[in-house]
């Protein structure tokens, strides 16, 4: 990526290192994320214009705690420590930190103690409402640091030296509970570390298609697995503006897509952007390979072995095949050099992980660079049509792990009528872009009705409704009864075997946005 600014964020294991740099990106500066441990060489050739310290959990000083080498700071980049980050300035340069009397976590009152380049243009004068999360406070900073702010139970709540353009913050910039911390952030970065805003998804684009083509050699293909999902319909339509007609879109029916998606999709890409595709219609295979499978994890690992052997049936009869095209973004590649090591596996995914070293195919990766929000900025930059840009997420087994249970053909139809009458009505009422996701899921049970003076003994169906932002966390959605109310009158009325909807009420954590 050809950016002038370029700001590192060394992670120490701060549940908010991600939205750090999203709320730095949005500023139009371009940021990356490493570990802490990074070498100071491959920094270096990182050629970063700012740096950024993380928060995180530990404590400065401890034997096992996270450090950074101090001969960061003689790079003379311009520095901003948030929390832990702070106080590993304040320990580098020679301050005191001690662990306070009680955890500071959640709102406090910031006092401003001296003027800043970090306050330049704030409207609260005389301070702010942040957002704490500490047990270790810094009591006594470096010689050549002054103290800028305090709270009402921290007397050094943000230092800084000028002439370094070195600062710390104890609270968090980043998050939406600190008041004005857009600004405090944008400061550091064009007022201190006096950064170019070169960073957006048109000059990502004209970046990405450029590196594509000197990337690619014009006699050699590339094969691309489409969902219908946002991601993989990016990632297409960019290589498709690349190399044209040298890329190789396959879309496999599995079985378990929503109604009529796969067809939906094919019509929406032929028409918009002439993109070779093979439509591969293999429900047999994938439900008859289902059929029996209740486990939610082996319903999983069915569909992704399935895919494989469909995917590469089909891609290894297109001839000159020497790239395999991936939707892989930014946070997958954070989590596989995350300070504290990737995260558990919770749950497979049917992604063709397993395909490059089998096929012997180089990875192409054009989103690696991108959150998910940018990869919706970049679909509307491509013009690709509002149908799949704001279309809810889908998981990858599809349908699969929304009928609990058992899968067949006729619990799978009735599921789909029912999913559809929720994506209309949240259509109809204006909320299908307010959500996150919406969807139905059918119970492995029934219940005792009435209709018709006689009474039923029918399936039982759930409607998930979330808020979320990057669906880490979700919470369900407050959606006006009436609505509700007119999805579960449609579906039960209109979806032959349902004679009872409930609505859930939980969020993430501590459940699941999905029911498997």
């Amino acid at each position: 990526m050809q950016v002038q600014s370029r700001v590192i964020i060394l992670d120490f294991g701060s549940q908010y290192t991600q939205l750090i740099a999203r709320r730095i990106r949005e500023a139009g500066v371009y940021s990356e994320i490493h570990p802490c441990t990074v070498d100071l060489q491959v920094l270096k050739d990182l050629r970063p214009s700012a740096l950024v310290l993380s928060g995180g959990p530990a404590s400065v000083g401890l034997m096992e705690s996270p450090e950074i080498d101090p001969r960061v700071f003689d790079l003379g980049l311009p520095v901003l420590g948030i929390c832990y980050g702070m106080q590993l300035i304040a320990h580098v340069f020679g301050g005191s930190i001690e662990p306070v009397f009680s955890r500071e976590y959640g709102r406090a009152g910031l006092e401003f103690i001296r003027d800043c380049p970090l306050w330049n243009g704030l409207t609260r004068k005389d301070g702010l409402t942040v957002w704490m999360s500490h047990g270790d406070s810094v009591t006594r900073p470096p010689d050549d640091f002054q103290v800028l702010g305090r709270t009402s139970s921290v007397e050094i709540a943000a230092i800084g030296n000028d002439q370094k353009k070195v600062f710390g913050l104890q609270f968090h910039p980043e998050v939406a509970h600190t008041e004005e911390g857009y600004r405090i952030l944008h400061n550091f970065l064009f007022k201190v570390a006096g950064l170019t805003p070169d960073w957006s998804m048109s000059s990502f684009i004209q970046d990405n298609i450029q590196s594509l083509q000197e990337m690619i050699p014009e006699d050699e293909q590339v094969v691309c697995g489409l969902s219908g999902g946002i991601d993989s319909t990016v990632v297409a339509v960019l290589l498709h503006k690349a190399i044209g007609k040298r890329l190789h879109c396959i879309l496999v029916d599995n079985g378990v897509l929503r109604h009529n998606e796969g067809r939906e999709v094919v019509e929406t890409l032929e028409k918009h952007f002439d993109i070779n595709l093979r439509y591969v219609q293999a429900q047999d295979l994938f439900l008859s390979r289902l059929s029996g499978v209740k486990d939610p994890e082996e319903k999983r690992k069915v569909i992704g072995r399935t895919f494989i052997d469909v995917f590469e049936r089909e891609a290894s009869a297109i001839p000159g095949v020497r790239w395999l095209a991936q939707g892989t973004l930014y946070p997958d590649v954070i989590e596989s050099v995350s300070f504290k090591g990737p995260s558990a596996v919770i749950k497979s995914h049917h992604n063709v992980g397993g395909l490059p070293e089998k096929m012997n195919l180089k990875l192409v990766e054009p989103l690696r660079e991108l959150f998910k929000d940018e990869v919706r900025k970049v679909a509307l930059e491509l013009g690709i049509p509002d149908t799949i840009v704001w279309r809810h997420p889908f998981p990858g087994p599809g349908l699969a792990i929304r009928v609990i249970g058992t899968i067949t053909p006729g619990r799978l139809e009735i599921l789909r009528k029912a999913d559809r009458i929720v994506q209309n009505e949240l259509m109809a009422a204006d909320w299908y872009t307010k959500v996150w996701q919406g969807f139905a899921v059918l119970l492995p049970l029934k219940t005792v009705g009435v209709m018709g003076d006689e009474r039923t003994y029918e399936h039982v169906v759930a409607l998930r409704i979330v808020d979320s932002v990057d669906a880490m966390t979700a919470d369900w959605t407050r959606l006006p009864s009436e609505i509700l109310a007119r999805i579960s009158n449609r579906i039960i009325n209109e979806v032959q075997g349902v004679n009872r909807v409930v609505f859930d009420i939980s969020s993430k954590p501590p459940s699941t946005i999905e029911w498997e």
